[in-house]
């Protein structure tokens, strides 16, 4: 790397440090002090509001950053390139037969690099996202009750959403489960209480501990595989994925899933919520071919005419970034409605911005 190369580098990364404190920080501050009662709503000491809040904001900040990631790689790319305009730093290197696009390759490199960043935060940080936490900041122990979603599991056992959820006990109240008798027939099976026992080595884990059911004793439960009698009342039910976290799912679960399991969610058949994983599948394929687009164009708004005024560059570059955020986010609209196919949806933005992103980059004078 060249001496300017390597300045160049380091200016991006510092601006890039900037506007990520800055936009965290006034996210964070703004938040917590509109919702600060969530925050201290039963809480007794100044330690646990601390806790809560320390909590809550620890799971929230992969998520605004992830929401964010492309909007700081294009303004520490501006902010980099408007500085050398603005201390006059790029006329001299022109005038010694350097082309512009080789100037600010360092700048492309890094943001490049820092799109790698969002990538690696979406698929290793954000499947770690308690989501729960996300959507209940005024229960983040999870000790008020909760609706059942429902689901089916890969054994056969249909759940319907019925009863009340305690996270903080993996318990479900007035627990509903309708599962095969291994002769061709169903078994109906009510629960006062079923708690679910993670999965490990001893014989009944991974399933549901039924206690207070009706009917009491069910007839060859033992052929099913799936439903194990403890004691007349008292039943341990098999599941495969149907866990306490598949019951109790919260709004847009599926926004901190990896691709990969968003990849094995669309192999499942439920029509309720496959265009939503669909679109945002296919958005994390042309998430990163976008981002770079975004990029492109910023740069070339500012270096298309260097006799502009900064501000006045900076103001274009900002009204285009938000053109573009404004047609991605109604692509995603159009396809989870399914007006348009998932896979439209998200490369439509693509097939509008890349070939307008290239051209005016190519435009730039040299």
């Amino acid at each position: 790397m060249k001496l300017l190369d390597r300045m160049l580098v380091r200016n991006y990364l510092k601006s890039y440090l900037i506007c990520l404190v800055s936009l965290l920080s006034l996210y964070i501050i703004l938040d917590l002090f509109t919702n600060l009662d969530n925050f201290t709503e039963g809480q007794r000491t100044f330690s646990q509001v601390l806790r809560n809040i320390t909590k809550y904001y620890g799971y929230r900040i992969p998520m605004v950053f992830d929401r964010l990631c492309e909007a700081i790689v294009l303004l520490a790319a501006m902010f980099t390139v408007a500085w050398i305009q603005r201390n006059n730093e790029l006329l001299p290197v022109l005038s010694a037969g350097v082309s512009t696009r080789r100037m600010v390759l360092p700048v492309l490199v890094s943001a490049c690099a820092m799109v790698g960043l969002a990538i690696a935060n979406q698929e290793l940080v954000l499947p770690h996202v308690d989501n729960y936490v996300l959507e209940n900041r005024h229960d983040l122990e999870g000790i008020k009750d909760m609706s059942v979603s429902g689901g089916y599991d890969t054994n056969g056992t249909q759940i319907p959403a019925l009863g009340r959820a305690y996270r903080n006990q993996q318990l479900i109240r007035d627990f509903h489960c309708v599962l095969p008798d291994g002769a061709g027939g169903i078994i109906h099976l009510e629960a006062k209480e079923a708690r679910y026992v993670a999965p490990d080595d001893t014989p009944r884990s991974g399933g549901w501990l039924l206690v207070g059911t009706k009917p009491l004793e069910v007839d060859n439960c033992q052929q099913t595989g799936i439903l194990e009698m403890i004691a007349p009342g008292k039943f341990f039910l098999k599941t495969n994925e149907v866990d306490f976290e598949y019951l109790t799912r919260q709004k847009n679960w599926w926004m901190v899933m990896s691709t990969w399991d968003l990849w094995k969610e669309l192999a499942k058949a439920d029509p309720m919520r496959a265009p939503g994983v669909a679109v945002l599948f296919h958005m994390r394929l042309t998430r990163p071919i976008l981002g770079l687009i975004l990029v492109f164009l910023g740069l070339s708004v500012i270096l298309r005419d260097q006799n502009r005024n900064v501000i006045i560059s900076t103001g274009m570059c900002l009204v285009l970034c938000a053109l573009f955020f404004g047609a991605t986010i109604v692509c995603k609209h159009l396809g989870e409605h399914e007006y348009i196919s998932p896979a439209l949806a998200a490369w439509l933005p693509v097939l509008n911005f890349g070939p307008l992103g290239f051209v005016l980059f190519d435009a730039i004078h040299t």
